[in-house]
Formats: C-alpha cells, sequence, structure tokens
C-alpha cells in the first residue's frame, strides 16, 4: 500500500495560527512566567515555534508519552518513556501537545501533572479533533479543529516519517 499527503493547512496558515495562539498566552500570563511541558515527539516542532511568539519569561521541559505505535489509531495503552526534568510544584505550566484525538493519553497526562503541583496547568493544541474524543479534555488554546482524517507534518507523523512537512497534511491511502 502507497500513500500520498494532500496539503489541509499550509505553512502560512499555521505559521500565523501560532503567531495569534502566542499572543494570547502572553496576554494570560502578563508579569508571570509560563512553564512550557512539550509532549515528544510530535509536540517538539509546535513549541518551537510557540514559545519564540510568546513575549513573557518561558522554560522548558519534555516528556515522552506512547499511545500509537505504528499504528494511525491511539492504542489506548498510554506508557511515559521520557518524564519530566524539573519538578512542576508552583509553576503555571501549559502543556504543549501536536494533537488531541481520543483524549486518552492526555487525560492521563494532564491528572499526573495535576497531582505534580502546578500553581496552574491549562493545555495548549496544534490540532483537536474532538469528534473523536472519548474521555472528557479541556483544551485551553487551540490551533485548529480538524476533521477525523488522518494528519501528519509540522512534528505529526506517519510510522516516524512525515514530521518534517512545513504544513498538515492528510495522509491518503492508494
Amino acid at each position: 500500500m502507497s500513500e500520498r499527503i494532500r496539503v489541509l493547512l499550509s505553512e502560512e496558515e499555521v505559521d500565523r495560527r501560532i503567531q495569534e495562539i502566542g499572543e494570547q498566552i502572553s496576554r494570560d500570563y502578563e508579569g508571570k512566567q509560563v512553564h512550557l511541558v512539550c509532549v515528544l515527539k510530535g509536540g517538539s516542532f509546535f513549541l518551537c515555534e510557540l514559545a519564540k511568539r510568546i513575549t513573557v519569561p518561558v522554560s522548558l521541559d519534555f516528556m515522552s508519552v506512547s499511545s500509537y505505535g505504528s499504528e494511525t489509531k491511539s492504542s489506548g495503552v498510554v506508557r511515559i518513556v521520557k518524564d519530566l526534568d524539573e519538578p512542576l510544584k508552583g509553576k503555571d505550566v501549559i502543556v504543549v501537545e501536536d494533537i488531541v484525538d481520543s483524549g486518552r493519553t492526555l487525560s492521563y497526562l494532564l491528572e499526573m501533572l495535576r497531582d505534580r503541583g502546578p500553581k496552574s496547568l491549562r493545555l495548549c493544541t496544534l490540532l483537536d479533533k474532538p469528534e473523536r474524543r472519548v474521555t472528557d479534555v479541556r483544551v485551553d488554546y487551540t490551533g485548529f479543529r480538524i476533521p477525523d482524517e488522518f494528519v501528519v507534518g509540522y512534528g505529526l507523523d506517519y510510522d516516524q516519517r512525515y514530521r518534517n512537512l512545513p504544513y498538515i497534511g492528510v495522509v491518503e491511502f492508494d
């Protein structure tokens, strides 16, 4: 089976929306420092671009959580691959994710992070597929709501390929 990629959101659209989210976060956290927790690997592209557009002081940490493997749908089994390097206690934390799909992984992750005592905890995602949600997850900052299609690019992959595309594309299988 082969695949091709159809552009869903252009590089310019993605860039413009990340700028808007950065401005909103800067307003919301005026006078504070924000601690961004990136969910690897997919969230890294979004995190880098977002952090550059936030004007309040920013600190970063990274965590790797897996629930996909090489499939195109979440397995529902959440595994912490890499935990945070720094404590969250007393920090204003924003979890930065590439996509919210079923919500299973993020529901688990947010509950775990809440238990670590941050001053505040919010969620920022580049892409949201609300029609796929099976667990209630509150998204505070959303780049785009997208239809239920398998997307790649801008950090999102299909079996470790296509992460480096500068746009969001839909994988179409032949």
